[in-house]
């Protein structure tokens, strides 16, 4: 039996060069500014990724390889759960698009190969665009919002 799938895309356009887009999303000290996190990798095709916290406890939060790499205008990753890490078939997979759209970046970022009902998959539909909201708003005044302190209480 084969598991179905879901996936989830957002398009956002910032007034910043793709250069400047793909430096926020792969250099770890950009990154932490509007994530709260480092992407740490040597982003070469083959190697692997790691989204660590950007706090003192430093925890991996999420583990992938670079599957693909083409700066800056290409970018595709696998993503999972430090405990999915072992199970290829339990990752899923990332494409950021960095497009130069009149005088702006065009970003569009793929997540597809999700469960369907996951909770990674109910996770991502919130947190990319939280994250990307973010990034734009780095990118264009200096200052990501404040999305990733505030979870409510349970």
């Amino acid at each position: 039996m084969t598991t179905e799938t879901t996936s989830f895309v957002y398009v956002t356009y910032i007034v910043a060069t793709p250069e400047k887009v793909f430096e926020a999303i792969t250099k770890p000290e950009v990154a932490r500014r509007y994530w709260g996190h480092e992407n740490v990798s040597d982003w070469q095709a083959g190697s692997g990724w790691q989204h660590i916290r950007a706090n003192d406890a430093r925890t991996v939060e999420l583990v992938g390889k670079v599957v693909e790499v083409s700066p800056p205008s290409r970018l595709v990753i696998t993503w999972a759960s430090p405990a999915q890490a072992a199970d290829p078939a339990s990752h899923s997979r990332v494409t950021f698009e960095i497009d130069d759209y009149d005088g702006m970046t065009r970003l569009t970022v793929s997540h597809d190969e999700l469960q369907a009902g996951s909770s990674m998959a109910k996770g991502i539909s919130q947190g990319w665009p939280a994250v990307l909201s973010s990034l734009k708003s780095f990118l264009e005044t200096g200052r990501g919002l404040d999305v990733f302190g505030k979870k409510k209480a349970a």
